[in-house]
């Protein structure tokens, strides 16, 4: 039987800003559900990449006196730099860039406009250039944009095309009432569904190549560029080798993949991938995805980061310091899957001492010189029992069932249940005294934890692969482990 096809993408950032750890979280999080995905032996196709068109690109560019392409490049790199860094393992990286890409906006510009769905009229309107985004008074506060109040609301007046978002008002309720859970969590489907009930106004897909030529070219119309909304949500498709490419477009997004086609975006993203998008894809033609997952913003010291209260982190530099792991532990285990969190140091630090140097680091350095010292090593019958205990107590069950719903905090915290129980057995057992009274009991108390070891070392391969590993190798050659797995931190 042929393996399951599962597509999983993310948003794909600007390129006007090094990585940050926002951005981190939600690669980190598809990672995660990538490699269960293929734990679980889907193909599975990972896309992510970079939005390199739009007007604060280009003014950037302009002012660090850079041809556009030439900046889009050097910020492209360093997005592709978090391949290593948090260890993600994308199947594509994708570049608005790409002259594939163009040609595949370009081809969907065409069927939304056959469709009846584009046209051309002047209009004035005001704008953040900062969301990239049009906005109407009643979502501005104090005449600024909420998400960018550092930066000054713009008005625009020009001649552009537009796309017929007003048609789509029904089709779009009709879509979100058959399904029910398109939009994870619930509550993000709620506020996108009474956003789209309150009424649509049809927005903008283009702008004057005089006053911002840094975009794809309009088919037909060499005066305009691409609107940067409506050329960036293709690239979910393009990647895909669409048009051209059926087969692989069936399988991973059409008729066949449609059930497991999922997009990870911030809170910030609801509209854009939850209305706009769907909208845009009914116009072409094209099924609408079947998943969007909403995750929430991370604060610092329960603040909005900045660059001018000097309070962004840096995931290069967590990296960097205390290693991928840790990072992806703290994204996992402490930050809500679909709400916000807050970064602190101080926090980053307890976890990491109470989680990993003193939890699992702890458990994994104590079975496995137990093991080693007595010349015990792991026996596929107690691994069998260990494995049907999960079972029966419901912990692999219920840790499926969490992936099943996106719901990596609670997936994680069931290993974290394993960790905790064998610790407990450990001070009630007493194994280390036990060997010199009873070995025979003994060895079988280490038996099951170092069976128990394997099972963390399975369970945790889509969240901590480098850990993972390093479980595994140690149970496999029955060694202590001389180098700890996460050195404890000075308080």
């Amino acid at each position: 039987m042929p393996p399951n096809k599962f597509y999983i993408t993310t948003t794909l950032p600007y390129v006007n800003a090094p990585p940050h750890i926002g951005f981190a979280l939600e690669l980190v999080q598809a990672d995660i559900i990538a490699r269960y995905r293929r734990l679980m032996g889907d193909e599975v196709f990972f896309n992510t990449g970079t939005d390199e068109h739009g007007l604060k690109i280009y003014r950037q560019a302009v002012e660090a006196g850079k041809d556009p392409q030439a900046y889009a490049d050097e910020y492209a790199a360093k997005f592709e730099r978090l391949r290593t860094a948090l260890n993600v393992d994308w199947t594509v990286f994708i570049r608005t860039t790409d002259p594939h890409h163009i040609a595949a906006a370009q081809e969907f510009w065409r069927r939304c406009d056959k469709g009846g769905d584009i046209y051309k009229q002047a209009y004035r309107v005001k704008y953040c250039v900062g969301c990239e985004l049009e906005k109407t008074d009643s979502e501005l506060v104090d005449s600024r944009c909420p998400i960018h109040p550092n930066r000054a609301i713009e008005e625009l007046e020009e001649e552009n095309y537009f796309f017929r978002f007003s048609k789509y008002q029904q089709p779009l309720l009709d879509y979100y009432a058959a399904h029910p859970d398109f939009v994870l969590p619930d509550f993000r489907l709620s506020e996108i569904r009474n956003f789209v009930a309150a009424g649509l106004r049809d927005f903008s897909i283009s702008r004057l190549k005089s006053k911002m030529p840094w975009g794809v070219p309009v088919p037909g119309d060499d005066a305009h560029v691409m609107y940067v909304w409506f050329d960036a949500l293709i690239n979910y498709i393009s990647t895909l080798g669409w048009p051209e490419d059926q087969q692989k477009f069936d399988d991973f997004w059409g008729t066949r993949g449609h059930e497991n086609a999922i997009q990870l975006a911030g809170k910030d993203n609801l509209r854009q991938q939850s209305a706009m998008w769907q909208a845009m894809l009914m116009s072409a033609g094209l099924p609408n995805s079947e998943h969007i997952l909403i995750h929430g913003f991370i604060t610092s010291g329960e603040e909005k980061m900045s660059k001018s209260v000097g309070n962004v982190v840096d995931p290069f530099g967590v990296v960097e310091q205390y290693g991928t792991d840790a990072l992806r532990f703290w994204f996992a285990h402490e930050m809500p899957t679909f709400g916000d969190g807050d970064f602190t140091w101080e926090r980053f630090r307890t976890s990491y001492n109470a989680h990993l140097a003193n939890g699992l680091g702890n458990l994994v350095s104590r079975v496995m010189k137990m093991a080693s010292a007595n010349g015990i090593s792991i026996d596929s019958e107690y691994l069998r029992v260990a494995e049907n205990e999960q079972f029966r107590f419901g912990l692999a069950n219920n840790y499926r069932k969490d992936f099943e719903d996106f719901n990596l905090q609670s997936a994680i915290d069931k290993v974290w249940d394993i960790v905790r129980y064998d610790d407990l057995f450990i001070q009630k057992e007493e194994p280390f005294k036990k060997i010199k009274t009873n070995p025979k009991e003994a060895q079988q108390n280490i038996q099951f934890l170092l069976s128990d070891l394997y099972i963390i070392g399975k369970l945790l391969r889509p969240f901590l692969p480098e850990t993972s590993k390093k479980i595994f190798d140690a149970v496999s050659s029955s060694k202590e482990i001389t180098t700890p797995l996460f050195p404890r931190l000075p308080a």
